[in-house]
């Protein structure tokens, strides 16, 4: 049987879909491909404007956007099948994770809802594909999130060293691996890239802080700062996830209400907030670590590993040195979901989401 498997990923970002091709006959997976398909300005602008709180759209609105993503996943892995030269009868699986547009794992509507039709994809590729992760964990009594710290166990634990794994995509997790142990703590910390973006668009009508070169320019300020990690879900003991439900522009901009200062020292300030955020929880739910390594499109935030390497007095690295790129570990991660679910083995680990036990994720939509 092929141990070849098509990992997806749009992420809080939605900046646009990742696709990876992974093999697994080997202790260690190896990434034989990858292919990323930006969104559109006009998808995107929806998108944002659903996961919005009180967003807001027609049935027929969520029907068109549920088929533009799945139409866009699909030409992804069709596209990234193209440029390894690989059959997609070579293909056993595509783990999909779609696109988040609500995430409330909470009484009382405890659900998780990902968009981007999993037919559809399965149509277009011709390979049979696992898809709607989340759900499941959630029936369960868990977060359904993070779900990436399993995958972490298998590829990044060691015998040598504590390690911590920080994931920063628009909202920022960590996954504790203490050395030589299968047990396993991750939760949400708070933002990520998500005000970083927000406010760099707003201002500069850039998408991202590039290496965080502006956030470099100003200083933290410190009154707004306290502001912000004053926020309970900082505070709030694991298993928690969090989204843009909570971490949204309203939210952001409620915190500048009453703040005057220059827009560097704000990105400075929101800089400092993730590093901040992300340090008080590693120092508080992983005192021991070792050292550090960051995955997501934050790993490439040259001024925030820097913080977070100041704040913490840890070496900071990361994921391509463990054998991964830092935007490749989520996609790929979904892609060994989907063996596991193909296999029947659980996907979560309760001791990250809080789920009452272990569970096979996702459902099967076969070629």
């Amino acid at each position: 049987m092929t141990s070849l498997f098509v990992g997806t990923m749009s992420g809080t970002s939605m900046d646009g879909v990742d696709a990876v091709l992974v093999d697994f006959s080997a202790a260690k997976p190896v990434i034989l491909g990858h292919h990323y398909v930006p969104l559109s300005d006009s998808l995107r602008a929806i998108l944002r404007h659903v996961a919005r709180p009180q967003g807001g759209i027609t049935l027929a609105e969520f029907a068109a956007l549920d088929t533009a993503m799945g139409t866009l996943i699909g030409t992804a892995v069709v596209d990234l099948l193209k440029a390894c030269n690989t059959n997609s009868r070579s293909v056993r699986a595509i783990g999909s994770h779609g696109q988040t547009i609500f995430h409330a794992p909470q009484a009382p509507t405890r659900t998780s809802l990902q968009i981007g039709n999993p037919n559809i994809v399965s149509q277009v590729t011709g390979i049979t594909t696992v898809a709607d992760f989340r759900r499941r964990d959630v029936a369960a009594g868990g977060q359904g999130a993070p779900l990436v710290p399993a995958f972490h166990r298998h590829v990044f634990a060691s015998n040598s060293e504590n390690r911590v794994i920080v994931n920063i995509g628009g909202i920022g997790n960590i996954t504790v691996l203490p050395r030589g142990s299968d047990h396993v703590l991750g939760f949400d910390t708070g933002p990520g890239n998500c005000f970083l973006d927000i406010w760099c668009e707003r201002i500069n009508n850039a998408k991202y802080d590039d290496q965080g070169a502006w956030a470099r320019t100003g200083k933290a300020n410190q009154a707004l700062l306290s502001t912000m990690l004053s926020d309970p879900f900082i505070a709030q003991s694991p298993p928690k996830s969090t989204g843009k439900e909570h971490f949204n522009a309203q939210w952001l901009t409620r915190r500048l209400a009453t703040i005057n200062d220059t827009p560097q020292n704000v990105q400075a300030t929101l800089a400092e907030f993730t590093a901040r955020s992300i340090v008080d929880a590693i120092q508080r739910w992983a005192p021991a670590t070792d050292r550090i390594f960051a995955c997501g499109g934050g790993a490439y935030n040259r001024f925030l590993l820097e913080r977070i390497a100041a704040l913490s007095n840890l070496p900071v690295d990361t994921t391509a040195q463990l054998g991964v790129e830092p935007t490749l570990v989520e996609a790929a991660a979904f892609a060994w979901l989907a063996m596991q679910t193909l296999e029947r083995k659980a996907g979560n680990l309760v001791s990250v989401t809080g789920a009452a036990q272990p569970v096979v994720l996702g459902g099967i939509y076969y070629a």
